[in-house]
């Protein structure tokens, strides 16, 4: 959170890319959270959200908000219009066990070159082929 009203989160690099595709052509987009545990809530953030890729320029502003990671390819920017909680009595109760290391792990072996191939083969459109704006066209 930056604000009461502005929300930010890194996207790391993953097999497809349709938020980025799709906040192309509507910028609107929904963040949902769940309580797993205890008192079930279930909380929606709507509002207004663009991509921010390594090329522009806030980039380097936003992302040094996260821990340093080699796959970041985005930084989605949220301004928010309305908060919503509702219940979460279907949710079901989950416990986490812990953090897995994969991803980690494949953008080490693969390193700033190969993510960037990656990138260009299988990040540039979304499933429906929309231009997602990984890479410059």
């Amino acid at each position: 959170m930056l604000s009461a009203t502005r929300l930010v989160w890194r996207n790391l690099t993953g097999s497809g890319n349709e938020t980025a595709g799709h906040l192309a052509r509507v910028n609107r987009m929904t963040v949902m959270w769940c309580s797993f545990e205890r008192r079930p809530l279930i909380l929606r953030a709507y509002g207004r959200a663009r991509t921010v890729h390594p090329r522009d320029h806030d980039w380097h502003d936003l992302n040094r908000r996260f821990p340093p990671h080699i796959g970041a390819r985005q930084v989605y920017d949220l301004t928010v219009d309305l908060v919503q909680a509702s219940c979460g009595y279907q949710v079901p109760f989950m416990s986490f066990e812990g953090e897995r290391d994969t991803l980690d792990k494949w953008t080490q072996d693969r390193g700033t070159d190969g993510i960037s191939s990656y990138w260009d083969e299988r990040n540039r459109k979304t499933i429906d082929g929309l231009p997602t704006g990984i890479l410059p066209e």
